[in-house]
């Protein structure tokens, strides 16, 4: 059936048009004169600012995409757990695609979509590992069965079914009850993605969004450009 005929058929709900939803973004933009020095600096404030009062849900939700390394790309979303001047650190399985694809290849885009208010930052960096201090410290902050759950899961490969996920979560329960320390897995650990370009995006009516990008300097500097929308 056609969408046209979904459309005109009274026993059936109309299909949206996407071409036809539009919505206007804030009249209040982003100046040179407001950024920080630092990128990373710059996020903090636009951090918090999407972390008050739920004006976002999961502000620290990313869109990390990769390319392996025959430039075949993937995306998916990711939650920031730490963030400082060096970059944005998140955890993995290691042998999940993702973590496959930086090892080929370790070139990075983080997203950062803040749709309630207006905003995105997109970043473009090179990931690296975690240490594994840092990676055990972060892992005994996670809920016990989360813990269990980088156990579980083989993330990214192919499973016969959702109770082959369960039965293999309720082993670890039983060898590892509530209260009981569960060892870091081998397997599992962080990527800290260090920026190379780090752009503010603020949407302003009539599409005429301010973008400034802070690019790395080869001295450690940062410049900043603006970007026509």
């Amino acid at each position: 059936m056609r969408q046209d005929e979904r459309v005109n058929d009274p026993g059936l709900h109309p299909v949206p048009d996407p071409a036809l939803m539009r919505k206007q973004y804030r009249a209040d933009g982003l100046d040179e004169s407001e950024l920080a020095g630092h990128p990373m600096e710059q996020f903090a404030r636009w951090f918090l600012q999407a972390s008050q009062e739920g004006a976002v849900f999961e502000p620290n939700a990313m869109v990390v995409s990769t390319a392996d390394a025959e430039g075949r790309p993937g995306s998916r979303t990711v939650l920031m757990k730490a963030y400082d001047a060096q970059g944005f650190v998140f955890y993995t399985n290691y042998d999940s695609r993702k973590a496959r694809d930086l090892a080929e290849n370790p070139y990075v885009s983080l997203l950062f979509p803040w749709h309630a208010v207006a905003r995105q930052v997109i970043v473009t960096g090179t990931a690296r590992r975690t240490g594994r201090d840092e990676t055990a410290a972060y892992f005994r902050t996670r809920p016990h069965g989360s813990q269990l759950g980088a156990w579980a899961s083989a993330q990214s490969s192919v499973i016969s079914s959702r109770a082959e996920l369960d039965v293999a979560y309720a082993e670890l329960h039983a060898r590892y009850p509530e209260g009981e320390q569960v060892p870091v897995p081998p397997h599992w650990g962080g990527f800290r993605v260090a920026p190379q370009s780090v752009e503010f995006w603020q949407g302003r009516w009539n599409r005429l969004h301010d973008r400034l990008r802070y690019v790395a300097e080869a001295d450690g500097s940062w410049r900043v450009e603006r970007l026509s929308p």
